[in-house]
C-alpha cells in the first residue's frame, strides 16, 4: 500500500484535521474576539466534520434493519446523534460569547484583546 492510498483513503479524516488547524490558528493568532469566536467555530466544525468521517461507510445503509444485511453493512448512528448535541452546544457558545463580546465593546470601545488588557490594566492601577 502506497503512500498515495493512504492519504487517499484517510482523506476524510486529513481534511477535518487541516480544518481545526485552521481554527486552532484563528484562535491563537488573532487578537480581535469576534475572530476568535469564529476560529471556535470552525474548530468545532472540523470535529463535526470528523465524527462524520467515523460513522461514514462506503455504500453503506441507513441503520433499519431488515434481516438481509450483515451489522457491518449499516452506518453507525451513535456519530449522528453525537453531532446534533454538538451542534446544540457550539450554537449555545457562539450566541453566548457574540454577547459578552457585545458587553466587552461596549465597555472598552473595542474587541482587541491586547488593548482591553492595556486598559484594564490602567483602571486596576488607580485601586
Amino acid at each position: 500500500m502506497s503512500i498515495l492510498d493512504i492519504f487517499v483513503a484517510n482523506i476524510h479524516f486529513i481534511g477535518a484535521m487541516i480544518i481545526f488547524v485552521i481554527g486552532l490558528y484563528m484562535v491563537i493568532a488573532h487578537p480581535n474576539l469576534f475572530k476568535r469566536i469564529i476560529g471556535i467555530n470552525v474548530m468545532s466544525s472540523a470535529v463535526f466534520y470528523f465524527f462524520v468521517a467515523i460513522g461514514a461507510i462506503a455504500d453503506g445503509r441507513v441503520p433499519i434493519v431488515d434481516g438481509t444485511l450483515t451489522p457491518a453493512d449499516y452506518i453507525n448512528p451513535v456519530p449522528s446523534a453525537l453531532i446534533l448535541t454538538g451542534i446544540v452546544i457550539s450554537v449555545s457558545f457562539t450566541v453566548y460569547a457574540l454577547s459578552l463580546a457585545i458587553k466587552i465593546h461596549q465597555s472598552y470601545g473595542t474587541l482587541d484583546q491586547e488593548k482591553i488588557v492595556e486598559m484594564s490594566t490602567r483602571d486596576d492601577s488607580y485601586d
